[in-house]
């Protein structure tokens, strides 16, 4: 007695564009759900918290973020830097790109200063008047967002 199976014997595939529309929906949710303003955080700083500290209410178009650490010490494009002279050239070097290269402005970059809360109030000032003297106009500085109450009231 010879046994015929059942039905059709063809192999069954699983259809796989369900499974990539999925990943796709997925790779654009997680798009638009990140915050890139993390990119720019070094853990060596750590910002001082205030009440008045806002998130900017749009991107800066072309920033330039310095960090200043509580050891004196400055970090730009990557580099660590011990003198405020290191950093005047590594910005001397930006300008000259800027000016050479691209359509863009100095007046349209936008220096964020991210000082930690152990930083010498006098360094930032320098790094802003260093800025200012290379023809930069824009200044954001950094800082965490509190509950606490940080203004000291009369």
């Amino acid at each position: 007695m010879r046994i015929r199976p059942r039905g059709d014997t063809k192999i069954v595939e699983g259809d796989l564009t369900p499974m990539i529309d999925m990943t796709f929906q997925l790779i654009a949710f997680f798009m638009l759900v990140i915050n890139f303003s993390e990119v720019e955080q070094d853990q060596r700083v750590q910002l001082p918290a205030s009440e008045l500290a806002q998130p900017p209410d749009s991107p800066y178009e072309y920033p330039f973020t310095i960090h200043l650490t509580r050891t004196d010490n400055y970090i730009f494009g990557g580099s660590q830097l011990t003198e405020l002279s290191q950093l005047r050239s590594a910005l001397l070097k930006e300008t000259q790109i800027i000016k050479r290269h691209t359509a863009k402005e100095l007046a349209d970059v936008t220096i964020v200063i991210r000082a930690d809360e152990n930083a010498k109030t006098g360094q930032v000032q320098e790094v802003i008047q260093t800025c200012q003297e290379l023809e930069f106009g824009k200044f954001a500085l950094r800082g965490k967002v509190s509950d606490v109450p940080t203004l000291k009231q009369p």
